[in-house]
């Protein structure tokens, strides 16, 4: 049977016909997050580093909300407006995952949802 989660708390709810999460047999899909404060609906000022550090948080509670953490992750997608942030997103990246070392991609992409600068998705399992 898939699940569709669309209410785990402190995290920003949709902005489109979609789930925060969609897990089917144990493996967990996490729509990419922006930097969507969850209080305001709004992305948060200040440039990368504060971006990647609430989409960051948005994921944690997404994956708390389902009784998991990041060390449950098995694959991460990054999407980037410029590949110039790499280091910035990387060190925040690292800093919330711990040891975690999942499989991971990292695309520069013209532009994201509202104008945000990261996004990232990740794959995780119980």
């Amino acid at each position: 049977m898939t699940r569709y989660v669309s209410d785990a708390p402190d995290a920003p709810k949709a902005i489109g016909p979609y789930s925060q999460v969609t897990e089917k047999n144990g493996t967990a899909y996490l729509s990419g997050q922006i930097p969507l404060d969850p209080a305001t609906m709004k992305i948060v000022e200040g440039g990368i580093e504060p971006q990647t550090e609430q989409v960051m948080k948005n994921l944690s509670k997404v994956l708390a909300h389902l009784d998991m953490d990041f060390s449950n992750v098995m694959s991460t997608t990054i999407y980037v407006v410029d590949l110039a942030h790499f280091e910035k997103i990387n060190a925040i990246y690292d800093k919330w995952l711990g040891g975690s070392k999942p499989a991971r991609a990292t695309v520069q992409v013209a532009a994201l949802p509202r104008s945000s600068l990261v996004e990232i998705s990740m794959i995780a399992m119980r």
